[in-house]
């Protein structure tokens, strides 16, 4: 089904929020680990190989994005794309631990930061949900 032309100013706006998020401030690279993590999770295998080809653009490393499922026992990582793949995953999966996590996060971002990141995560759960219900396979 081709929903984006089904629902243009529906999905449209959906994109647009998206392309708001690029423009914010927060770190592209931490917006587009946080995209495949939870692309990853909900098994959108386009939305996987659209992140994955952004990422070696942004100069991530292959290696690094082969451990990504496996990021917790990686030393590929620095602390702070720990911290938002935590939270990416905390959210996701609805996890009852989102306070603590949301803690540490108010050491390393700012508040609009944390909003921009937040609604980057959310945003990918749609999208990727879109995709998969609605989209062709890949």
């Amino acid at each position: 089904m081709d929903y984006k032309a089904i629902s243009k100013e529906t999905v449209g706006f959906l994109y647009q929020s998206h392309a708001s998020i690029r423009k914010s401030g927060l770190d592209n690279k931490l917006v587009a680990l946080v995209e495949l993590r939870v692309s990853q999770l909900n098994g959108c295998a386009y939305c996987c190989s659209f992140h994955n080809t952004e990422l070696r653009q942004m100069g991530f490393s292959q290696d690094a994005l082969d451990k990504l499922p496996g990021w917790k026992h990686s030393k590929a990582f620095d602390h702070q794309q720990q911290l938002v793949l935590l939270w990416a995953e905390a959210i996701t999966l609805m996890r009852d631990d989102l306070q603590p996590i949301r803690e540490m996060l108010e050491q390393q971002f700012t508040q609009k930061e944390i909003v921009e990141l937040t609604a980057s995560i959310s945003l990918m759960n749609a999208l990727n949900r879109l995709r998969i219900t609605l989209g062709e396979k890949d």
